[in-house]
């Protein structure tokens, strides 16, 4: 008979994927054991082992989670029948507002992903692709011109999420601006640009 799941185990898998994102962060992928991400979640090897086999299962893990977490928040802030631009602005807060605190899962999300087994990697690119695809749906709505008459419909998505990806290097929380009002910012200056694009 299987033992049944902890009341906590969900709490505890989630402090331990902070704890190991933390240390591949600042360790590395190659660098980071097992010993080191227990040691900062606090429990036991062998409990950081009964949630997971090795750090290549704790990688995939921290990417999954984070970018399904994304793509949830994404989903529930788009309004589809919202304007365009509307909508659009939307998606750029909600997006940012899950970047808060993830400063450590962007880093895993750099580095880790190549280091993944190909069926994992396609389970990753997926979510991520499913991201950029609602973004890239709203931006064609906005000037149809950039998939039309000139394919720059890709890089101009990517260029938008280049905006929102490296916030986490320079981006301080209390500072000047704020988190919503880089999010403005930034939705600002894609629409102020793209209705010259053709």
């Amino acid at each position: 008979m299987a033992r049944a799941r902890a009341r906590d185990f969900e709490e505890k898998q989630r402090s331990i994927l902070r704890a190991a994102a933390a240390v591949f962060a600042e360790s590395g992928m190659d660098k980071a054991s097992m010993s080191q991400i227990a040691a900062r979640a606090e429990v036991s090897k062998a409990l950081l082992y009964h949630y997971y086999p090795g750090r290549d299962a704790l990688i995939f893990d921290i990417l999954r989670t984070n970018l399904s977490e994304l793509d949830e928040a994404v989903e529930a802030a788009d309004t589809p029948d919202a304007p365009p631009r509307a909508r659009l602005r939307a998606l750029v807060h909600a997006v940012l507002e899950q970047y808060r605190d993830a400063d450590d899962y962007h880093k895993v999300q750099l580095n880790g992903t190549h280091t993944l087994p190909p069926e994992q990697r396609d389970e990753i690119l997926a979510i991520e692709r499913r991201v950029v695809r609602r973004f890239a749906t709203v931006l064609r709505q906005i000037n149809p011109q950039i998939e039309d008459e000139r394919p720059i419909l890709m890089p101009v998505t990517m260029s938008l999420f280049g905006m929102m990806n490296w916030v986490y290097m320079w981006f301080k929380d209390g500072g000047a601006v704020t988190r919503a009002d880089y999010a403005d910012l930034a939705t600002d200056i894609l629409l102020n640009g793209i209705d010259g694009l053709r």
